[in-house]
């Protein structure tokens, strides 16, 4: 078996997803997609690999690429339609809304006026979000009407792809923690606790990440959400209410987890090796049965 590692920059991530296919014996080739040229009609070295795991942090890049690549016939994880749908908090939304899986009141609006009535809608406090980000990058708490006026005015200043789409979500009162729960298919088989006095707990803003044993009811959730956006490596990241209901914020495609190996003693990158394995086995099964 032969596995491509694709990347825009070599991280922690990779470096550790580099090493659990060494520890494995499998054959891989680490790849920089922004050195590399795609003919659409000509599979070329690309023939070669068994399957491919993105790792670009780019998800114009991971996009364009994933989908050449599926056309070649190699399984890419994550899928094309995966990296779709968790790229664009909208979709991600829109699909765990459509899959009845719980999660976070929403409003969406594309011009000024709309956006301020929309937040005027949901209530203060809630949260304006670009529908594409991570890191926790480009939030924004609004606690009364002079915020909301601000962030508006600004985002519209602003413009581009970030700032276009005006999505606001309902602030979930949290017990100054989220949770995020990593799957390998409908299997969780990690979770943290992320940790904050600020209102953002994003390990990359400060949270300190715990290990947190899942119930049989979030785990249902997590397998929900995941079969929502089309499975895979995913980390889906859950919000606990004041009533003890707990909700889907974001399920993320291609999340670090640096932090989260040591406190719940996980080989995570392996896990991740072990899944991309199986699928490529998987995918070479059905090509022969076609």
């Amino acid at each position: 078996m032969r596995i491509a590692l694709l990347h825009s920059r070599i991280r922690v991530e990779e470096r550790l997803l580099a090493d659990a296919l060494t520890a494995r014996g499998i054959d891989f080739d680490i790849i920089d997609v922004r050195e590399e040229v795609f003919d659409i009609f000509d599979a070329g070295k690309w023939a070669g690999y068994d399957a491919a795991i993105d790792r670009c942090i780019s998800q114009t890049q991971s996009l364009a690429v994933a989908r050449v690549l599926e056309r070649f016939g190699v399984r890419v994880v994550n899928a094309s339609g995966v990296i779709e749908a968790c790229g664009d908090k909208l979709t991600t939304s829109l699909l765990l809304a459509r899959a009845g899986v719980p999660t976070p009141r929403v409003r969406v609006a594309v011009d000024e006026p709309s956006a301020l009535r929309a937040v005027e809608e949901m209530g203060y406090p809630c949260v304006l979000k670009p529908t594409v980000g991570s890191w926790g990058r480009l939030l924004a708490c609004v606690r009364d009407r002079d915020a909301a006026e601000a962030i508006v005015e600004h985002k519209a200043t602003l413009g581009g792809p970030q700032h276009g789409v005006f999505y606001v979500q309902e602030l979930v009162d949290k017990p100054g923690r989220d949770l995020r729960v990593f799957m390998a298919g409908d299997e969780p088989f990690a979770a943290i606790a992320r940790t904050s006095k600020h209102w953002i707990t994003n390990t990359a803003r400060g949270g300190t990440a715990s290990a947190f044993r899942l119930d049989a009811a979030a785990s249902r959730i997590c397998r929900d959400a995941s079969r929502a956006v089309g499975g895979g490596v995913l980390a889906v990241d859950l919000l606990e209410t004041g009533g003890g209901e707990v909700l889907v914020s974001e399920v993320n495609h291609t999340m670090e987890f640096r932090n989260s190996i040591e406190p719940t003693g996980v080989d995570i990158p392996g896990r991740i090796v072990e899944y991309v394995v199986a699928a490529a086995a998987q995918n070479e099964r059905a090509g022969a049965l076609a």
